[in-house]
Parts: C-alpha cells; structure tokens; sequence
C-alpha cells in the first residue's frame, strides 16, 4: 500500500492485513455484482450455478475496476458510483459469456 508522507512524497508501506480485507472485500463485492449483474443480463440467465454467478462477478469487479481506471476513473471522497455500474455491466457481460459457453442459456435465440 502506498501512503504520503508529510511532505516527503508516497512511500510503500507493508500491511499483510490490508491485502486480506482487500481480498475478503473483493469477494463480498463479487457475490453482490454477481447477483446484480445477473439480474440485469438480457434473457433468463437463472441457469448457471451461483459458484459461476459469483466468480462472473469477482471477475467483473476486478475487471470493471481496471477499465474504469484505464478511461481516467480516479476514485472520489465518497462512493464511486461510476466505479461500480461499470463492474455490474461487466459481470452481466460475464454472466451472459458464461451462460452461453456453458450451454445453459434458456434465451430464444434468432
């Protein structure tokens, strides 16, 4: 973790603890994106296993981070709310991919 100084610039800190409440936060996130980002996919998606639902969501939380931060996305003081419809979209793209490749999607297809 990278923290600033009093007026000496940022300096690495080392926190094992902080990387562990990062990762438990990370699973948290992805169960509940997974869950939105399954209710907001298109077409009946209530086929796939929820391991699947939440690893589509972990996966759109990390992944939905890194897009927000490669477009200029820096955080703010409160809640990023741009930082988290961006990691729904991307688990419900997820959620969709994995519906599809697992050959559980029930959608009509044209």
């Amino acid at each position: 973790m990278w923290v600033r100084g009093a007026g000496r610039g940022p300096r690495r800190v080392n926190t094992s603890k902080g990387h562990t409440v990062e990762i438990i936060g990370v699973i948290i996130a992805g169960i509940i994106i997974g869950l939105l980002g399954k209710f907001v996919a298109p077409g009946d998606k209530d086929n796939i296993p929820i391991w699947l639902t939440i690893l589509c969501g972990i996966g759109g939380v990390i992944i939905g981070w890194f897009i927000y931060s490669a477009f200029g996305g820096n955080g703010s003081n409160g809640v990023d709310w741009v930082r988290w419809i961006v990691a729904i979209v991307v688990a419900a793209v997820l959620v969709v991919i994995a519906s599809t490749l697992t050959g559980r999607n029930t959608a009509k297809r044209l």
